[in-house]
């Protein structure tokens, strides 16, 4: 069940019945696609966010941190985050809010990564149409090195230490002492908590929403725009380029993977590479322009630059493994 189904029931009322556009034109495509992710976006920002605050309030990032990193997970916290972004439904702009959330929570640049990056890498959507389309060898690998690329992405971004890039605002929160101490140490009413948690979290979403607002404005324009005569003519080239030039070339588009899968069946049964199908799907639905555009409010350039960097190399070797396996799989 889509928890999100009755928003697009409203985009749809909106688009169609309200405006008279057809679901099939590019406006009432594009604009159907602007109304619902800008909703489904922004509530889940207010929802997070004010999650977080109450978790802030209860359980400090301090001790968040010295769970984190005091002791010896050996990695394991890297795999749960990179698990937990394979079963939540999101888009590469859709898992921002949480990933956000889990920053301001006090949780380890690294294993928020892990989590963005496997969001859209892997998630239900490979794990229920792959079998169908591809055999079930080909999702289990598949899903197995995507959670291995998040996790490896989470601990390079961990070690390089690139905690001073994120915005600082993100990070600066009064703890439950500070607010007590505010208030001359007096037991805190429920009325008054809950004002405090909605102001808490709300800094967050009201620096955060107009970003969302203009990627999503972009999102809406290119979503689901494949230039399918362009992908068949150079991705069926046998070079070893190619799946380089499917990773870039999917990048600045915008889809989910839903849309773009199907695209992918189509390619391989004309004969691209399986590979070389894979990297440039990938891509789309992985890393996007409204993807950067939101984050980049949430970090400066450089750690957003080092974020892309490890996901396209890694959607790389993604290619390459699925072409050097080749009719074995």
């Amino acid at each position: 069940m889509d928890i999100f189904y009755p928003i697009q029931i409203l985009a749809d009322y909106i688009t169609q019945d309200w405006l008279n556009l057809s679901h099939e034109s590019y406006t009432g495509s594009a604009l159907n696609f602007f109304i619902y992710d800008t909703i489904k976006i922004g509530i889940l920002l207010v929802l997070i966010n004010y999650l977080m605050a109450v978790t802030r309030y209860y359980f400090p990032t301090e001790k968040v941190k010295d769970i984190l990193t005091k002791r010896r997970w050996f990695g394991l916290d890297y795999l749960f985050a990179a698990i937990l972004g394979v079963i939540t439904p999101f888009c590469s702009c859709s898992s921002i809010p949480l990933f956000i959330g889990f920053v301001s929570a006090g949780i380890p640049l690294g294993v928020t990564f892990a989590f963005l990056i496997a969001s859209p890498l892997v998630n239900e959507s490979s794990l229920i149409l792959f079998p169908a389309l591809f055999g079930l060898k080909t999702t289990i690998i598949y899903n197995a090195v995507g959670i291995f690329i998040a996790v490896i992405g989470g601990l390079i971004i961990h070690k390089l230490h690139l905690e001073k890039y994120v915005n600082q605002q993100l990070l600066k929160f009064k703890s439950s002492s500070d607010f007590q101490t505010e208030n001359n140490n007096q037991k805190m009413e429920l009325k008054k908590l809950l004002s405090y948690w909605w102001t808490d979290g709300f800094i967050i979403t009201k620096s955060i929403f107009p970003y969302v607002v203009l990627g999503v404005a972009i999102g809406s324009i290119i979503h689901g725009f494949v230039p399918a005569i362009l992908v068949e003519k150079y991705l069926g080239i046998k070079a070893w380029w190619v799946v380089p030039m499917a990773t870039l070339l999917g990048v600045p588009l915008y889809a989910n993977s839903v849309s773009v899968i199907p695209i992918v069946e189509a390619l391989v049964g004309k004969g691209i590479p399986i590979g070389t199908a894979l990297a440039f799907m990938t891509a789309t639905v992985t890393l996007s322009i409204p993807e950067a555009l939101i984050l980049k409010k949430a970090m400066k350039w450089q750690l957003l630059a080092v974020f892309f960097g490890i996901t396209i190399v890694g959607i790389i070797l993604i290619g390459y493994l699925f072409n050097f396996l080749g009719s074995n799989i």
